[in-house]
């Protein structure tokens, strides 16, 4: 059953799963409030939602001209919905100019307050921390605190969470969150239950942790920063947390944990121009850029946004790993083209010399381990190499020997890419070894590499100490799930198994 969502899930970027899951959260709204449900105006829950969506809109529109950059209509669109969602919708009156300056303070936060390119705070809870401070008004965060929304933000909130692969983030914020809400009743020894109850289902506490504190752009890049920052925020969280007369709200406690991970995360976002294109493979085109050269680790990807006018369901950003390595002047992006092409594709594959993307949001965990005496096993489809020729680039340039054997699996030789690269560093170290193999029944005579799939046969034939090893697998979704599977039953441990994932597939 798992496999079957996560299948669901990968056939859509994690942008327009949180844009239809907050869409369904209003929706709901609105159908729970029309049949008094909820006790709220249904024709004012519409009017503020569309009201600040128009806003937001319109904004993005003058940014793209004023800023020349690259904007999302679902980014905007997304800072609507939450708003609509938090900010209380029981009071028309005193609520639509209170609407406008938190949609805007919230959008301009993306390019105002932002440090080379990257923004530091979650557009949405800053905008309402600001207002409230001018505005003598907060949001009420209604969405959270009313039961017959609960299921919904439950099961969207999970899909979204598994999407990006952040439940160590939001079990730290969620640990944090209750010990820090209940601590004051434990020391005072009132009841614990009642209490708890409050914190679950009368609360932000789910809503918040699954749309809010996930936002990938503010959220820290390493799992280890994750941990820490969900604990940090789920602190500052509880109701009775103050500093001196200040009491922090769910915003307030966000903003405090973004600049948090604005300090231990990369600081690029940056509009790359293309310097060339070409193509390393049959099908797969690398792409390089001139630019400002991002901070990373090999093996890191980034998210990539087009100027692009019209875009299909998935829209116009994605994430790709990068596939060169720190040690380049050059950033570079190798793409595979199938056939009915994306409409993000068809634009970067038009690109010509010259034309621009936006590039940002480095993370990723699927990197070198520090421990360089570690041997290592590379598992590569198709155009999953991409993070081993950053990672074999870096090695090479660096001049760091690592004891490592990569396995590179495609269809014909002709899908083969950076197969010079990988000959050059098999040939420069006797601790570097590249075994490709080639799955196509028609793979001729002349070819002296290994046939079929990579099996436990291949690895047990070709690396005799694979249990001293760490294995990395980067490709297609249903090709790594396999070879996890097949790891585990070769008694490979989890802790040595890392594979290759990013919040969308392309």
């Amino acid at each position: 059953m798992l496999r079957i969502v996560d299948d669901l899930l990968n056939r859509i970027t994690m942008y327009r799963l949180l844009l239809y899951y907050l869409l369904a959260l209003w929706g709901a709204a609105v159908l729970f409030s029309a049949a008094g449900i909820l006790p709220y105006n249904p024709v004012y829950l519409v009017a503020s939602a569309g009201f600040l969506a128009a806003v937001s809109w319109l904004f993005n529109r003058v940014v793209a001209l004023i800023w020349k950059v690259p904007v999302n209509a679902e980014s905007s669109l997304i800072t609507a919905l939450i708003l609509a969602l938090i900010i209380n919708p029981d009071k028309p009156s005193e609520s639509f100019f209170f609407l406008i300056a938190v949609a805007l303070i919230a959008l301009a936060s993306k390019y105002i307050l932002a440090v080379r390119g990257k923004h530091i705070f979650n557009p949405a809870a800053l905008g309402v921390v600001v207002a409230a401070l001018f505005l003598d008004q907060s949001a009420t965060w209604w969405v959270g605190g009313n039961l017959p929304m609960l299921p919904i933000v439950l099961i969207g909130g999970i899909l979204v969470v598994r999407k990006l692969r952040h439940a160590d983030l939001v079990v730290a914020f969620f640990c944090s969150a209750l010990v820090s809400t209940l601590l004051p009743v434990v020391i005072s020894g009132g009841p614990i239950l009642p209490a708890l109850t409050t914190a679950l289902i009368r609360g932000p506490l789910f809503f918040f942790a699954f749309v809010m504190l996930t936002e990938p752009q503010t959220t820290p890049p390493r799992r280890l920063g994750r941990i820490f920052y969900g604990a940090l925020v789920g602190f500052f969280f509880a109701p009775w947390v103050h500093i001196f007369s200040v009491y922090f709200t769910p915003e307030l406690a966000l903003a405090l944990g973004n600049v948090f991970s604005y300090l231990i995360s990369p600081k690029f976002k940056a509009v790359l121009k293309l310097k060339e294109m070409r193509e390393i493979a049959s099908g797969t085109y690398e792409f390089v850029f001139a630019g400002r050269t991002p901070e990373f680790s090999p093996g890191q990807y980034a998210e990539w946004t087009l100027a692009s006018e019209a875009s299909d369901a998935r829209g116009n950003r994605r994430y790709f790993t990068l596939a060169s390595s720190p040690t380049e002047h050059d950033v570079r992006l190798g793409v595979k083209f199938y056939e009915k092409p994306s409409t993000f594709k068809k634009t970067l594959a038009g690109f010509t010399p010259g034309s621009t993307v936006l590039a940002g949001s480095i993370a990723g965990d699927f990197t070198l381990p520090r421990d360089k005496n570690q041997k290592l096993v590379f598992i590569a489809g198709g155009i999953g190499v991409t993070p081993f020729r950053s990672m074999v680039k870096y090695l090479l340039d660096s001049r760091e020997v690592r004891d490592a054997v990569l396995f590179y699996s495609n269809k014909t030789e002709v899908e083969i890419a950076y197969k010079d690269l990988f000959d050059e560093a098999a040939a420069s170290s006797n601790r570097f070894r590249v075994v490709y193999t080639l799955t196509d029944k028609a793979t001729p005579s002349s070819w002296t590499g290994e046939r079929g799939y990579v099996d436990a046969a291949m690895i047990e034939r070709e690396v005799p100490d694979y249990k001293e090893r760490t294995f990395y697998i980067s490709g297609p979704h249903t090709m790594v799930t396999a070879f996890r599977d097949t790891l585990r039953q070769m008694d490979i441990p989890r802790r040595n198994i890392k594979t290759d994932y990013f919040p969308g597939f392309a």
